[in-house]
């Protein structure tokens, strides 16, 4: 008898499978990863078959038999690498299976389906006819004569539109037997262009091919499979991932390649395939269901052997894995936010490990976990020879830039930009058009009902919006405390900066990229936009700063770039840094060089004065030792537990019991912070616990147990999320 271990593909964290069934005869193919529709209870639901045994501890009479077994599954590897990702993130098996799952596969087991067209064949009958004397009317002589121009078959839809007929007329002509009918299955294919500079093959630099080198030694298992590629800004790393692939492939090997966003991923796509043709596929959210169901077939199936995308593209469904590649390693988008929260660097990391693959971890500003405990590969220079661009630091403190959102030095930027073409890039940390509202009569501030925070400017659509939760309500006019009219707009976002930027270049086109203005298809369209024109400005939020590459960008702008210093978080430095030095070297990828100016309250910062430099082995080594003497990451770990609910009152005592629990728990040396009070988000309050020590799996297992106990006790309104190596 042959049992199959399911593990129910339900959300329920109080469930403990997985769950043996009974195989009949006719499932004797059913094999791990395999989605089974079964019996539960009263209910029939999908489950996930995670192991294969030969008997139960329960006898045969007792085990239900599956209902049926669905076409498509997750390869063995993928269900492995899908209940890791719950373990070590302390998530449910349901959670982590469903990473690795067919596109769509949802509760009921219906989803996306191939899609298909109708195509005629011109039959041996039917070439007789036209030659014949057999008896045809106009439009089935013009359908027949259609076909045969076209080589005997070709798509109806097209057939028709040539013969000016109808779909009744082929099919009078199917029953005669002179066409022949079928479904053929038509590919959605993902769209990719062009955006950013030309992608011809080039000769790789001395730096380049040394790269190359020891990254084909990884892949042969000849060299450390782990690396770090840390190369400026424009030194040519996508080339080197592309030669990588190509020896990979040529070793029968498939290849991941992680880019950090999804508005990215066209670009990347564009490359890879110019070089890798119709090999590469592409996995992101943004797709049609469509579209991620026929790219992840190509991979399942081995037609493609290469996958571009962005975090959720490291559980592809690749056989033969011998390369993963994480490009911008650095960016914090590589942190899932939704249960569970992965981190698809470590991920990738665990896959390559199992899987007996190469990992590369690409960037110009590398984390200081990367840094610290991994081996490195240098490209110091750009690729065309050309220097970095030359920073200046402009201090706002002063007379030239407190009084303004642009320092004068900027403006004459902008204004010269005008004057002799070309185009910038100007970075503002904040979409909309000012940060906050308050009253200068008696002080009230303009916030979300729903969360403690500054409601925002959107001038655009003249409301003031949450971003946290979406809330809107009309700019106002009046406050309603004290009835003044004397209401005052603070700070500036994306579109104030635009405007500024638009007087000071007088007129050049000025295109924002940001949340706001992104739909499907959104980001793509504004950076095609800006590629094509011949000058302008691209201002955006942080997304501007990320890997594009346009030859004509000669000014790059930080404003108020000492932000993200401002922020309660032991990253904050590593970020302030990583995004002046990314936005830095979009600048000055063409013969004319470049400039970039950094608009700061805080020019001695560490993070702005290395960056300005260039310096990212300088700013690292102090950060790593900041790091070490306060028991941060990489020389501890962090576990975030967080609890929401509507009542301020549970969401207290649960958090005190929980805290309770864990600490009771932890080894030694572990500390335990908090309950600690967070700003109220979506009408819910929320406490948090902080968890750190120096191994990950006590910690893991610790709070496991106190969510599994405080979940056992049916919480009522109270959420629990866990966030493992917190971002």
């Amino acid at each position: 008898m042959a049992i199959a271990k399911v593990e129910p593909l339900t959300t329920a964290r109080a469930l403990r499978g997985p769950f043996d069934y009974r195989l009949p005869l006719a499932m004797e193919d059913v094999e791990v990863g395999t989605i089974l529709r079964v019996p539960f209870g009263p209910r029939r639901i999908l489950g996930v078959v995670v192991a294969l045994a030969e008997r139960s501890e329960l006898p045969p009479e007792r085990l239900a038999e599956p209902i049926e077994a669905l076409e498509a599954g997750a390869t063995p590897e993928l269900v492995r690498l899908g209940l890791w990702v719950a373990r070590e993130y302390c998530s449910t098996p349901a959670r982590g299976l469903g990473l690795v799952l067919p596109p769509g596969t949802g509760r009921s087991g219906g989803g996306p389906r191939p899609a298909t067209d109708r195509h005629a064949n011109l039959s041996a009958a039917g070439r007789a006819a036209l030659s014949g004397g057999e008896r045809l009317g106009a439009r089935q002589r013009a359908v027949l004569e259609a076909l045969l121009a076209a080589g005997g078959e070709a798509p109806a839809l097209e057939v028709e539109s040539a013969a000016g007929a109808s779909g009744e007329t082929l099919r009078r002509l199917a029953g005669r037997g002179l066409v022949e009918l079928s479904r053929v299955e038509r590919r959605r294919r993902p769209e990719s262009v062009q955006v950013g500079g030309a992608h011809a093959r080039v000769t790789l630099t001395a730096a380049q091919t040394a790269a190359v080198k020891a990254l084909v030694a990884a892949i042969d298992g000849r060299a450390p499979g782990e690396l770090l590629l840390h190369g400026v800004t424009g030194s040519g790393k996508t080339e080197v991932y592309l030669a990588a692939v190509e020896a990979a492939l040529e070793r029968g090997l498939g290849t991941i390649v992680l880019v950090p966003e999804i508005g990215l991923t066209p670009q990347a796509l564009h490359r890879f395939r110019i070089r890798l043709g119709e090999r590469v596929a592409v996995l992101h959210s943004a797709l049609s269901d469509g579209e991620r169901f026929d790219e992840w077939r190509r991979l399942r199936s081995g037609v493609a052997r290469v996958c571009v995308g962005p975090r959720s593209a490291v559980f592809a469904p690749i056989a033969g894995l011998g390369l993963i590649i994480v490009d911008e390693e650095h960016d914090a988008s590589y942190k899932q936010e939704g249960d569970p929260r992965y981190d698809a660097r470590d991920v990738a990391r665990h896959r390559a490990r199992e899987e007996g693959a190469a990992l590369v971890l690409g960037t110009a500003t590398p984390r200081p976990e990367s840094w610290a405990f991994m081996e490195r590969l240098s490209l110091p220079e750009r690729a065309d020879g050309q220097a970095l661009p030359r920073v200046e630091v402009l201090d706002m403190r002063g007379p030239g830039g407190a009084a303004s959102l642009l320092h004068p030095r900027t403006r004459d930027g902008l204004a010269r930009l005008g004057a002799d073409g070309g185009k910038a890039i100007v970075l503002v940390n904040r979409r909309g058009f000012q940060v906050h509202v308050s009253c200068r009569s008696c002080g009230h501030a303009w916030s979300c009902p729903r969360c403690d925070v500054s409601l925002v400017v959107h001038r655009e659509s003249g409301a003031l919006r949450c971003h946290h939760c979406g809330h809107a309500e009309a700019v106002p006019e009046r406050c309603p405390r004290c009835d003044s009219v004397a209401v005052a707009r603070h700070g500036a976002g994306t579109e104030r900066i635009a405007e500024l930027v638009a007087e000071a270049t007088g007129g050049l086109p000025v295109l924002r990229l940001d949340s706001d203005t992104a739909g499907r298809g959104g980001h793509l369209a504004i950076l095609r936009r800006f590629h094509e024109s011949p000058s302008g400005v691209l201002v955006g939020t942080q997304m501007v700063a990320k890997g594009h590459d346009f030859p004509d960008v000669v000014l790059a702008v930080v404003v108020d770039a000492d932000a993200t210093l401002r922020f309660p978080d032991f990253r904050a430095e590593e970020r302030a840094f990583s995004l002046v030095a990314q936005l830095a070297g979009r600048s000055g990828r063409g013969p004319r060089g470049g400039r970039v100016l950094v608009q700061t309250l805080a020019p001695d910062a560490p993070a702005i004065a290395h960056a300005a430099r260039h310096d990212a082995p300088g700013f690292l080594a102090g950060e790593l030792e900041r790091r070490r003497a306060l028991r941060y990451p990489p020389f501890a770990q962090l576990v975030r537990v967080e609890l929401t609910s509507e009542s301020e009152d549970r969401v207290e005592a649960e958090a005190g019991r929980l805290a309770s629990a864990v600490r009771g728990a932890l080894p030694d040396g572990a500390d335990l912070l908090g309950p600690a009070p967070r700003f109220r988000l979506r009408g819910r309050h929320r406490r948090q616990l902080l968890i750190k020590g120096t191994e990950r799996r006590p910690l893991v297992d610790a709070v496991r147990a106190g969510v599994d106990a405080a979940v056992g006790r049916r919480l009522r309104d109270v959420t629990i999320v866990v966030d493992v190596d917190p971002h």
